[in-house]
Order: structure tokens, then sequence, then C-alpha cells
């Protein structure tokens, strides 16, 4: 071959390795937008105060206890009859649906921790198949739960006057809504679970791919 053929395959050989390093280089650009992108679908709404509450097996649980995992949480109360054993029922179906080798969390804390002891929460749980290696069920003192459902979660809890209640299991409005918190005890979003316009599995399959997100994250 001579010097004019060389030249002119030393060209083509090094546009082709340009265009592969270009394509590489668009190919990592897009990975970085899509996660830039899916880390923005998942702001930090607020930080959680530090707090000691006992799980249903007597457990302290705090919010150390919880750092380094994803978790999802909700309240509920045991003697409620409306949403909170279907909400339950959904939180169970979280569990069930987690993949192997996943160290997410989940965390149901009560309105009622005068009747909610832990004896009353591991009878709850066991009804609805929780694992306790997985699922805290969370009693208190009322400050401390406050202060975590409503400052840090952003959940309702609001006690219902004895006029209002429509049965004796009537106590409380509370959120129906599952909420994300990531491995630094930050709250990160809200899902719906209930209502005429609500697809729990979309609800569902949101709420395991922000987990899947925030476990991947540092």
């Amino acid at each position: 071959m001579n010097q004019t053929g060389r030249t002119v395959s030393w060209t083509i050989w090094i546009g082709v390795l340009l265009t592969a390093a270009l394509l590489a280089l668009a190919l990592l650009a897009a990975k970085m937008n899509a996660r830039q992108h899916a880390a923005a679908q998942l702001p930090v709404i607020s930080q959680l105060a530090p707090f000691t509450l006992t799980n249903q097996v007597s457990e302290t649980v705090t919010l150390d206890t919880l750092k380094g995992h994803a978790w999802v949480g909700d309240i509920i109360f045991t003697s409620c009859a409306g949403p909170c054993p279907t909400m339950t029922r959904k939180m169970r179906e979280l569990q069930d649906a987690l993949p192997g080798g996943s160290s997410a969390k989940l965390v149901t804390l009560t309105t009622d921790p005068d009747t909610d002891t832990p004896a009353v929460l591991r009878n709850y749980a066991g009804k609805f198949g929780a694992n306790v290696a997985q699922w805290h069920f969370l009693t208190g003192d009322k400050v401390t739960i406050g202060r975590v459902a409503i400052d840090g979660l952003k959940l309702t809890a609001v006690p219902k006057k004895p006029e209002e209640r429509n049965d004796a299991a009537d106590l409380f409005v509370h959120s129906t809504i599952f909420v994300v918190v990531d491995k630094h005890g930050q709250l990160r979003g809200t899902f719906q679970t209930q209502g005429d316009m609500v697809d729990w599995n979309e609800s569902k399959r949101q709420i395991l791919a922000a987990l899947k997100q925030l476990e991947r994250e540092p």
C-alpha cells in the first residue's frame, strides 16, 4: 500500500474511533440525565427529627435504627374498621413485592398509642403476616408520634370529637397515603393508596420504583 493509501486508511480508522467515542459519551450523558431526572422526581420534602418509639415486639426503634434503609411509612390504628385494614393489606403487598436482597423497611405508626400497646400491635401485625425483621409497627408517647407523623412525614392524624363519630371505633381522621423515606431519614415522596381515582397497582409500582432508586443512592 502506498503512502496515500495508508493515509486514507488511518483517516478512516480515526473517524470510526471518534464516532465510537462520541456515541459512548452520548450514551453516558443520556444515562446521567436519566438519573438526574429520576432524582428530581423524588425531591427532599422534609428531614425527620430524631425519635424513639417501640415496635410490636417491644424493641426500641429510633431514627438511627432506620439509617441506611429506604422505607415506606403510613399511619393507622388497630381498632379502625375503615381504611386501616385495607392500608395494612396493601403494605403487606409491598412487603411481598420487595425483591430478594432488598434492605428496605416498612413502618406503620399508630394514632392510638393508649390502646395500641406492643402486645396489641404484635397481634395485629400477625394477622397480616408482617415480617418483624422488615416491618415495624410503632407506638409510644403521643407527642413523639405526632412529631414523627405530622411534622416529619406530613401525615394527618386528628382525633374526632365524640359527637362527630359514626361508631365507637371511629376515633380519628388520618391520612391514607404511603410515604417513602431515604437512608438519611428524609421524606422523599407521597403516594395515594385509596380513592375512586387511585389505581393501586400503579401506586404500588411507583412506590417500589422509588424504593429501588433510594436504595441505589448513597
